[in-house]
């Protein structure tokens, strides 16, 4: 017996991260244009604005997490996309199908002057649950799951970040962390855009979907 309607819903589908031989072949190159960002102007592609730096973060649907993150002061860009997989220049319909290994992510450009990364991880992780595994809440699906791709030179500072914030959790009866955590790169090598009409949806969109929910544990900062 399901103990949830959403786990009989998605009970056909696999909740398994396909391997790179089992993904599905995808493309040599974009199928869709990358614009320019809705609020801001910035073009999503690179080169960023001087001094930039980058983080991608995965908090479930896409659309909640590119909002909350477009506000966070100091953040100049943002980008829906996905990253994580194997399929290069996926579509929507394809990451859905659980068939690319990829997970539904946000590109986020910010002036280290005026943030920083941990300000950026406690707003992410404070944002969504990584405990959850393939799923956040209702959302239900490899696409779904958390995940941090930093720069290399970020990664010892996320799995300290991480560790902290697991212990956390810990103490308030929730699970292990499951955040995929991998250094990531650059756009176009392993953060792969999203469709135009994802792109700061809930901005064109302001009665939207949004289903970012956070387990209420704070996050030191």
């Amino acid at each position: 017996m399901f103990s949830s309607f959403f786990e009989a819903l998605h009970a056909g589908r696999s909740l398994r991260v396909p391997t790179a031989a089992e993904a599905l072949p995808g493309r040599a190159s974009s199928a869709f244009p990358v614009g320019v960002h809705a609020i801001s102007g910035l073009n999503l592609r690179p080169p960023f604005p001087e001094a930039s730096r980058w983080l991608i973060a995965g908090m479930g649907c896409f659309w909640g997490a590119e909002r909350r993150l477009w506000q966070q002061p100091g953040v100049r860009l943002t980008a829906a996309g996905y990253a994580g997989g194997s399929t290069p220049f996926p579509t929507y319909t394809e990451v859905c199908s659980g068939r690319t290994g990829h997970t539904e992510v946000v590109l986020v450009v910010y002036d280290p002057a005026q943030t920083s990364l941990d300000a950026l991880l406690t707003v992410i992780l404070e944002a969504h649950d990584p405990t959850a595994g393939m799923r956040q809440g209702n959302d239900v699906g490899t696409q779904y799951r958390s995940a941090l791709y930093p720069p290399a030179e970020d990664l010892e500072r996320c799995v300290a970040r991480l560790a902290d914030y697991g212990a956390r959790l810990g103490a308030r009866g929730l699970g292990p962390i499951t955040t995929e955590l991998r250094a990531g790169g650059p756009p176009d090598t392993f953060f792969y855009y999203a469709e135009p009409e994802h792109q700061q949806y809930l901005h064109k969109n302001p009665g939207g979907y949004c289903g970012l929910r956070g387990t209420g544990v704070r996050c030191a900062g």
